[in-house]
């Protein structure tokens, strides 16, 4: 093939980067699955439970923002690497696990490590592909999560069986070592890389030529901009509606619906799958609504109200008896949740170049991870003295208000130049 015609680079990074990021979730979600046999073994309540769901969130927060800064500083490659090797360390070590301060632990030290997974890509995304192209970047990114979370309901049910639920954290945390080896071949910066062709090396040119009359800003200045605040407090006040079927999903199909083990490692992975499906839909619509003319701001927020909206049937899971139709129901949800994302995840390296892109996504991530963490334990607590009726009509409006923030904060969704006075 003539060297000219070598144009894919950008697309093996960013699937290479998509499995490292459906790894992060299935070592995430791992517990989730673990969670009514960890509970049942080591005598641990639902709201115990909450406490060690919002550990792995604190952590996760403070270090997407510490974490955005320093792959700035470091790099993708360096950054990533370290952060693969911390959280696959810590998931083998849930092994060890004793009780509810153990496990609160424990959760800490993997939220540490999985923090820098999306600011990482992001940076990636802002440095690999124009703009045009990066809500299908975003899209085939945050399939991730669906993936992870479709994969780790069989995988650990069949792992708890075979071999307990101790030894199911060791088989799954040394995934990312295999990883680590395919990262180490594929990923160079752009500059570096010695498999890219002549017509995307002028494509990645182009990008980062735009980057350099930009400067690394101090971090304090993020904060001078209103848009940062407006994505901050849109993923404030929705990532929680996400973690609650991240990590409740299969606590409520053994509670509500009486499903045992087997059950879940057959169904529970279907409404993650539906999310993928509206990663890849909401990428897809965002960038060909933008090939068909429409502008950066109209086609990210059109694709944001479909998804927010499409959430609110979620609530027919009080009426329906079914556990089929609950799923159903959920799964919609999640499609439409992942089909919002695409673009409110891509605003960050909308509003800002390369050099900073890690961090301002490191700070809307700290913030929606702020936000899970609160409204976790929040579910604990319903669900223990309500029942979880109440979380869902909660999680069915979230993102109607999240999509409300975006509009009052950013009226127009465009590269900012300089700070704006709140």
């Amino acid at each position: 093939m003539p060297e000219q015609n070598r144009s894919n680079v950008r697309w093996w990074i960013i699937g290479t980067i998509f499995i490292a990021t459906t790894i992060n979730y299935i070592d995430r979600q791992a517990l989730s699955v673990a969670a009514p046999y960890i509970k049942e073994d080591l005598s641990i309540s639902n709201e115990q439970y909450g406490w060690i769901v919002s550990a792995f969130l604190l952590a996760y927060a403070i270090m997407q923002f510490v974490s955005g800064n320093l792959i700035d500083k470091i790099g993708i490659k360096k950054g990533f690497s370290i952060a693969v090797v911390w959280w696959s360390i810590a998931s083998i070590a849930h092994a060890i696990g004793k009780g509810f301060m153990s496990f609160v632990g424990l959760r800490f030290l993997l939220g540490i490590g999985e923090a820098a997974n999306f600011p990482a890509a992001m940076k990636a995304i802002s440095k690999w592909f124009p703009q045009e192209e990066r809500t299908k970047a975003t899209g085939i990114l945050n399939m991730g999560p669906g993936l992870g979370a479709i994969i780790a309901p069989p995988l650990m049910a069949f792992l708890i069986y075979q071999f307990g639920w101790r030894m199911a954290f060791v088989i799954t945390g040394l995934i990312g070592f295999v990883w680590l080896i395919i990262w180490q071949i594929i990923y160079h910066d752009p500059e570096r890389h010695p498999k890219l062709g002549t017509k995307e090396k002028e494509l990645i040119r182009k990008i980062n030529d735009e980057s350099d009359s930009y400067e690394k800003l101090p971090w304090t200045d993020y904060l001078k901009y209103k848009e940062v605040w407006g994505v901050g407090l849109s993923r404030f006040v929705s990532d929680g509606a996400f973690y609650f079927f991240i990590f409740w999903l299969p606590s409520y199909l053994v509670d509500v619906k009486g499903f045992d083990l087997l059950q879940i490692g057959l169904f529970s992975w279907i409404p993650f799958l539906a999310a993928d499906i509206g990663s890849i839909a909401g990428g897809w619509t965002g960038s060909r609504l933008m090939e068909k003319g429409m502008s950066l701001d109209q086609s990210r927020k059109r694709v944001m109200w479909i998804g927010a909206i499409l959430v609110v049937p979620v609530l027919m899971c009080l009426f329906v008896e079914s556990p089929m139709w609950a799923i159903f129901f959920i799964s919609v949800a999640l499609f439409s949740t992942q089909f919002k994302q695409s673009s409110l995840f891509t605003i960050p390296v909308d509003l800002f170049d390369s050099k900073n892109a890690a961090s301002v996504w490191g700070i809307s991530g700290s913030a929606g991870s702020f936000g899970a963490m609160l409204f976790t334990p929040v579910i604990g607590w319903l669900v223990d003295n309500i029942s979880y009726s109440p979380v869902f009509v909660i999680v069915a409006f979230l993102h109607i208000l999240s999509v409300l923030i975006i509009h009052i904060f950013i009226p127009e969704i465009k590269r900012v130049s300089q700070p704006i006075t709140l």
